[in-house]
């Protein structure tokens, strides 16, 4: 029953933060405006600037903001107890992860959808502006190459999850085609789409679609990654109506369907307990597995810094930022919209990742095999089947074995409602790898305005088109994705082994991203007399915090310059010093900002 209360409780606790806290930001702090004037019309050019509903809006901004992040931190976390990752999720979604994400999004709809890097380079220095972009580029590469890899493992892990998740796509096209030239809503053709996907989840692995699986796992790590670093580009230079807004808003009905069900499997076992572990026998009660502190685990680092970069989507993420300034804020309607889409959808995304903890914490306990991937294992319940995940650091570290925690125990709450074991791990999985793919895709395109900001900042002609900014892009991505470990020679084989390694990296560089972000909201603020106070901890926090981290991985023993992991060591050194150098533009900015308003960006163009 403590299982049920937390997840109860914590629903009850988001809706009240919306209803206040997020209601104060909106109309008191940023005085959200119905009549204002927003991009989306001031710019409508049918590709990116397109005037959109809130709810498909909301759709395409929650499901592109979560991805994998919400699932693999928590799901990893939780090695250190279930209370500090729950704490983390609930506390640091309502009061810096929502704010981050609605005032990345407001500013960007009083900049004309600019990025927060370009509006970086008015709030506080023109030479912020290049620093920023360039932290951004870093930091959307590593997006790029490491979801690519990750879709690519959980399609090895579960290739169950593989047509449903590619039938996705041209699923998508049809219904935006057919509602552009139609004008109709997109809820009727999207619930269409959602029953047959569902469909497509319960026989996707039946005869000759299973055979289409089977030999879609047979394909080498790196051609997956061409594979969706292709599909990439096209979703990036097509208009949004075409396949980014009906896809998320397809993948969040599903996403959004999945979560209830594991909600009511939770409640489901709360009251009448898991599924029996055999034919006839008694249901497993659900209960707390793990122990609420552990913070002495074998080979695990320290959970003060790393708790707070290993949960990032969930509580607080950089990259969210980018989302709400690059794709979202071109697509709101009325300004009114953005607390729905920004705070809204983090603590959506806070909702998600407090699921995850208690698919790991309980749903694991309800039964499972000892050894992960092995039926004939035998099954443990309670404590020993979250020791069975979580023992040691190296055991529970692998990308496979996080996302596995939380599948097997999502998969045991919605087994206690008689749903079968293999539709239960085949939609979760599906669950995973949608969530992943719908970042992917938003990443190449955010990657693609970045690219062509930066082009712009420098004067890189060549690279101001869409097309040449995309290819850049992923070309990039897929040359760090095609690394292979540390000292082993490249082959086809072996090619995308090494870029899994970069994961700790995205931890770190995406919450730094999310602290510079703060950095321009806070100034956004200041030169407008507004007060900031509720700005300035959460910015503090989320700069010193990843910074630190980071430099531990640099440079502890055993760490990246330890094991000559360059490829890290370059990406995370270079980051660092472009952090250290935006903080002293930041301070020198500080006195001779106080009520002074930015340039505008009419005076911008032509300075």
């Amino acid at each position: 029953m403590s299982t049920l209360l937390i997840a109860l409780g914590a629903l009850v606790l988001y809706l009240i933060a919306y209803n206040t806290y997020g209601k104060w930001l909106a109309r008191k702090i940023f005085k959200l405006d119905a009549d204002a004037k927003v991009p989306c019309y001031e710019l409508e050019d049918g590709k990116d600037f397109v005037p959109t509903k809130r709810g498909i809006v909301f759709g395409h901004h929650f499901t592109s903001i979560a991805g994998t992040g919400p699932i693999v931190g928590p799901a990893l976390a939780v090695i250190w107890g279930w209370v500090p990752a729950l704490l983390w999720v609930l506390f640091g979604s309502i009061f810096i992860g929502a704010v981050h994400d609605l005032g990345s999004l407001v500013i960007s709809l009083r900049n004309k959808g600019q990025t927060v890097g370009d509006i970086a380079g008015r709030v506080l220095t023109k030479r912020a502006r290049l620093l920023f972009l360039s932290i951004l580029f870093l930091a959307l590469t590593i997006v790029l190459a490491i979801f690519g890899l990750v879709i690519a493992a959980v399609f090895r892990t579960y290739p169950s999850a593989i047509f449903p998740c590619l039938v996705q796509i041209p699923l998508a096209i049809i219904i935006g085609l057919y509602l552009h030239r139609k004008g109709m809503s997109l809820l009727l053709p999207s619930i269409i789409a959602l029953v047959i996907m569902y469909l497509t989840v319960y026989y996707g692995d039946v005869g000759l679609l299973g055979q289409f699986n089977t030999f879609m796992t047979s394909l080498s790590t790196i051609t997956w990654v061409a594979l969706l670093l292709g599909y990439s580009y096209v979703a990036s230079v097509l208009p949004v109506w075409t396949l980014l807004q009906p896809r998320d808003f397809i993948n969040s009905l599903q996403l959004l369907s999945a979560l209830a069900l594991v909600l009511i499997g939770l409640i489901f076992a709360a009251f009448f307990g898991g599924a029996p572990l055999m034919e006839g026998g008694e249901r497993p009660e659900l209960a707390l597995a793990a122990p609420a502190f552990r913070l002495s685990v074998e080979g695990a680092p320290w959970i003060f810094p790393f708790l707070f970069v290993t949960i990032a989507c969930g509580a607080i993420s950089g990259f969210h930022c980018l989302v709400s300034s690059g794709t979202s804020s071109k697509q709101l309607r009325n300004e009114t919209d953005a607390q729905s889409v920004g705070y809204g959808a983090m603590l959506t995304e806070g909702f998600l990742a407090t699921l995850v903890i208690l698919a790991c914490v309980a749903g694991l306990g309800l039964g499972i095999n000892a050894l992960a991937g092995n039926p004939n294992s035998p099954l443990v319940t309670g404590e020993a089947a979250y020791l069975a995940r979580y023992e040691t650091w190296s055991g529970a570290q692998g990308l496979s074995a996080k996302v596995g925690a939380f599948v097997d125990g999502s998969a045991n709450f919605l087994k206690a409602i008689g749903i079968p074991a293999g539709f239960a791990v085949a939609l979760m999985g599906v669950f995973v790898a949608s969530f992943a793919a719908t970042t992917l895709d938003t990443a190449c395109r955010l990657q693609r305005y970045v690219t062509q900001e930066l082009a712009g900042a420098i004067n890189i002609k060549p690279l101001q088109g869409k097309h040449s900014a995309t290819i850049f892009a992923i070309l990039i991505a897929a040359g760090i994705a095609a690394l292979p470990l540390p000292g082993t020679p490249w082959s086809l084989q072996t090619a995308g082994s090494g870029g899994l390694i970069l994961w700790p990296l995205f931890g770190a560089t995406n919450q730094l991203l999310g602290g510079l972000a703060f950095c321009v909201i806070l100034f956004w603020l200041r030169r407008r007399n507004l007060p900031t106070y509720f700005v300035i901890i959460p910015t503090i926090f989320m700069l010193i915090l990843p910074g630190f981290a980071m430099s531990v991985e640099l440079f502890q023993e055993g760490g990246w310059v330890a094991k000559q992991q360059w490829h890290l060591v370059f990406i995370g050194f270079a980051t660092l010093v472009l952090e250290i150098w935006i903080i002293y533009e930041a301070i020198q900015a500080w006195g001779r900002s106080k009520g002074v308003l930015e340039p505008s960006i009419a005076s911008e163009a032509t300075a």
